[in-house]
């Protein structure tokens, strides 16, 4: 059978485990790189592109969990498999709650860590090629069949426009959006009305999914627009 090669990134600090793993992934074709602290991982995780990610728990600098949990909070879906000594079930749950995809406990065999990757990575494939149902932001998440926004798990009734406003602004996270492309994008004019309404329904916006929250979704970028942000 033929091999798919993947580019694979491993954040382990254990020496021996980590040159075990390198070594036998290179036999096998696959590119992997390594980063032995939990800081230079992260580092690489939100710089590079790879199939897969196999993150050890306890590492130094940054711990595998919170690795995981920065990763989804800044929108990154690529698979993790997450490495551990801890074996209970308690910690298990913990993992995979935390973002992780897959768990595997220490020791382990190469050929089950391979076979659990290539399943991640094939799955990750598929889901790829469907249509994207929800976008979510930090602790923000739009439902787009349902057309319900909830954030911290509470419920947010937005109006027909607002949710439009949103999910525009969402799908251009980090990105600054104009007051033109809003004008372009969510109400279809292809001219300046001369009128604030952009800024009156971020504001309506703003009200619904900003307050009461400790971190604020969208900021203004005086002169130019807005921009979800997170940082």
């Amino acid at each position: 059978m033929k091999v798919r090669i993947m580019k694979i990134l491993l954040i382990e600090d254990d020496a021996d485990v980590a040159a075990y793993i390198v070594k036998a992934m290179k036999e096998v074709g696959h590119v992997i790189d390594h980063a032995n602290n939990g800081k230079d991982g992260l580092f690489l995780a939100t710089t590079e592109e790879y199939a897969v990610l196999i993150v050890d728990r306890m590492l130094p600098k940054l711990d595998g969990l919170t690795i995981v949990k920065t990763l989804r909070g800044s929108g990154n879906t690529t698979p993790v498999l997450i490495l551990s000594a801890l074996g209970e079930v308690d910690d298990r749950v913990m993992g995979l709650r935390s973002g992780g995809d897959d768990y595997l406990v220490k020791p382990f065999a190469f050929t089950e860590l391979l076979a659990r990757i290539e399943i991640l990575a094939r799955r990750n494939r598929q889901n790829e090629g469907a249509p994207q149902t929800k976008i979510v932001v930090a602790d923000l998440e739009l439902d787009l069949l349902s057309r319900k926004v909830k954030r911290q798990g509470k419920e947010i009734s937005l109006q027909s426009r607002e949710f439009s406003l949103l999910e525009y602004m969402l799908q251009h996270k980090g990105q600054v959006v104009t007051r033109t492309m809003l004008l372009e994008h969510v109400w279809d004019y292809h001219f300046d009305p001369q009128t604030n309404v952009i800024d009156v329904h971020v504001s309506r916006l703003r009200s619904k999914i900003d307050k009461g929250f400790e971190t604020p979704i969208i900021r203004t970028v005086r002169g130019a627009g807005y921009i979800i942000d997170v940082d």
